[in-house]
């Protein structure tokens, strides 16, 4: 978790850099690779102001307030504030006011505390914080709109889910829990409290149906990239590649606590750019 100033924005570049998903950005041509950073540069500063737990919430909750503010001021032609980095990817990929308040409201979901949420909730948060992401960078890609929003919605739902997987210890100490109600009720997890109902036998189970969840959706984005759509197509074949490893490894490994953190190490990174030839 970075500490940011509720004033603060990251500088697009500098985000992108400690992304997994850099190297993919990185050969884009230069108007789009520009654009990606700014997109990610938003995301990045958002996502910190909700996870900034060092913050009072009326803080936080202005400082969103604030970037939804600028958004609007964005579209609306007046003063866009921090919102100025975003004017050109807005003019020139026409890129949707609707997208950037999604991922602000997902974030406010974050922020109020998502615990057990039932799944059209569950899916409702995957649509606001990735979905909405990848019909923004779709459209920074060049893809045309319906194939588009459908690879949005695929790798977007498989990206987050796959989050939520590698995550369900670190999110539990912060007082959230994604696992859905349905799931747990079924696999007879009671706790509702997030770091006492990780530790319950069932959990396992629970994750072990999301995995599945997400497999399916990783099936459909890689259907989507293989009948090769007009676009840009490197990063989000990157994007594809280097989660659906680090899915993998989690199902390999396992839930049953105590679960080991799970990350794709760089020279994981580097074998998959070479093995899918994402540089060339």
């Amino acid at each position: 978790m970075t500490t940011l100033s509720t004033e603060a924005t990251v500088q697009p570049a500098q985000a992108a850099a400690g992304s997994s998903f850099y190297a993919g950005m990185r050969i884009l041509p230069r108007a789009e690779r520009a654009a990606m950073y700014a997109v990610y540069g938003f995301c990045r500063t958002v996502d910190d102001i909700a996870d900034d737990q060092t913050l009072p919430v009326e803080v936080q909750r202005g400082a969103l307030q604030a970037w939804r503010d600028d958004i609007e001021a964005l579209y609306a032609g007046g003063d866009p504030g921090r919102a100025q980095m975003l004017q050109d990817p807005v003019r020139r990929y026409q890129l949707e006011k609707q997208d950037f308040l999604a991922l602000i409201d997902g974030m406010q979901m974050d922020l109020e505390g998502v615990v057990a949420p039932d799944l059209e909730t569950l899916y409702l948060y995957c649509d606001r914080v990735a979905v909405a992401v990848g019909r923004l960078s779709v459209r920074v890609f060049g893809m045309p709109p319906a194939i588009g929003d459908e690879l949005a919605h695929h790798l977007g739902r498989a990206l987050q889910l796959t989050n939520i997987l590698r995550d369900v210890d670190e999110d539990a100490t912060m007082g959230r829990l994604y696992l859905p109600q349905e799931y747990l009720d079924e696999a007879g997890v009671t706790a509702r409290e997030p770091r006492a109902a990780v530790l319950e036998p069932g959990v396992e189970q629970v994750c072990a149906r999301l995995c599945r969840t997400a497999e399916e959706h990783f099936d459909e984005a890689r259907r989507i990239l293989r009948s090769r759509p007009p676009g840009h197509l490197t990063a989000p074949r990157l994007m594809a590649a280097v989660y659906a490893d680090l899915l993998r490894r989690l199902r390999d490994t396992g839930w049953t606590s105590p679960r080991p953190r799970v990350r794709a190490p760089k020279s994981a990174l580097l074998w998959i750019v070479v093995r899918h030839g994402l540089l060339g």
